[in-house]
């Protein structure tokens, strides 16, 4: 049985001031809720103050990006080896936001997340169509190439434990959300892609849904066989919401 998991994604939000509002309140808020995971990703100049604020609890922490290299001269960059430097277990590859603004290819991508496995953090590898491929059937044609750009760079078996999160692109920040139902759909054709090649791999995945979770579709969502989690955005700016998702997760 795979446990579920909470990513909280704060994007480009924050300081320092709200932030420690924020890691105490969900230490306070999840420290009895132990059935399930949490992690809180964060921009990177805050990776210290989350060190320091969750170390000793439950909650996890990790950043948005990594570098696809693991030293060099790439002036921006941030290695893997850095993020460990500051306790970071998982860290956000491939997220639309990152990948439409800056022409990410999926081979990139994967080559980010062959890297942070490398290093031994989880990556949290983002899949995902736009409306006007999934209006224009698509879907899974989308999602196959992009996963299919790891399985052709290392096989399927790095997928074993690892994080995989389907986000529909129009559901991102838009208040829509895929039905349980669609996202269900969208989630049993990435698991049967991996294990037509690895069925470990594809048994152990955790599969999470992002794009517009709220308190009000988690459980919803949760209870779908193949959704193992969120990766949550808006509301994991709000103590409040983030708790009732994660009680969501903890069903």
């Amino acid at each position: 049985m795979r446990r579920k998991l909470v990513v909280a994604n704060w994007k480009m939000h924050g300081d320092l001031a709200q932030n420690k509002v924020l890691f105490e309140a969900f230490r306070q808020r999840l420290d009895h809720l132990t059935s399930a995971d949490f992690a809180v990703c964060v921009p990177y100049p805050y990776l210290f103050q989350a060190q320091q604020a969750l170390q000793g609890s439950h909650i996890a922490w990790g950043a948005q990006n990594v570098a696809k290299h693991e030293v060099g001269a790439y002036t921006g960059e941030v290695s893997a080896r850095m993020l460990k430097d500051f306790g970071a277990s998982y860290v956000i590859v491939g997220h639309s936001e990152r990948s439409t603004a800056y022409c990410e290819s999926d081979e990139n991508i994967a080559a980010k997340f062959v890297v942070a496995r490398k290093s031994g953090i989880t990556p949290v590898l983002c899949l995902g169509e736009t409306l006007a491929e999934r209006e224009s059937g698509l879907c899974h044609q989308v999602i196959a190439s992009q996963i299919d750009a790891v399985l052709k760079t290392v096989g399927a078996g790095v997928f074993a434990h690892a994080v995989v999160s389907y986000e529909p692109v129009w559901a991102i920040g838009t208040g829509l959300s895929a039905t349980p139902e669609q996202a269900q759909q969208v989630h049993a054709f990435i698991r049967d892609r991996i294990a037509a090649l690895d069925v470990h791999a594809a048994e152990t995945v955790r599969i999470l849904y992002g794009g517009s979770v709220n308190p009000l579709n988690a459980s919803q969502l949760f209870v779908m066989p193949d959704i193992d989690g969120g990766l949550i955005g808006r509301c994991s700016l709000n103590a409040n919401d983030f708790e009732e998702i994660c009680r969501a997760a903890c069903q």
